[in-house]
């Protein structure tokens, strides 16, 4: 429902999802597939840690994915690596 919601925050159109859990107490893993990509999520909670992927095109807004996420999970800490991705415009000289 996180990673749904998290989508859904983005305006991304979402196609697909599959989560798998480790058992009770134990980790997930799952992928939302979107038109714009996709989100994914891995945790371990008896870490007390998550990795979350969000990567996202066209007028989707992944910073707004973001904060569902930060909300509900309320990380003491946190590591984000924003990466641009896509073939620049081709520029003639």
């Amino acid at each position: 429902r996180l990673l749904r919601a998290s989508a859904e925050a983005a305006g991304a159109h979402i196609l697909h999802s599959h989560f798998h859990s480790f058992g009770q107490g134990m980790g997930v893993t799952g992928v939302v597939l979107l038109a714009e990509s996709h989100i994914s999520i891995h945790t371990w909670p008896e870490f007390g840690f998550a990795a979350a992927d969000i990567f996202m095109c066209g007028q989707a807004a992944p910073n707004l994915a973001l904060e569902v996420i930060d909300r509900a999970l309320q990380p003491e800490q946190r590591d984000i690596k924003t990466i641009q991705r896509g073939v620049p415009a081709f520029q003639e000289e």
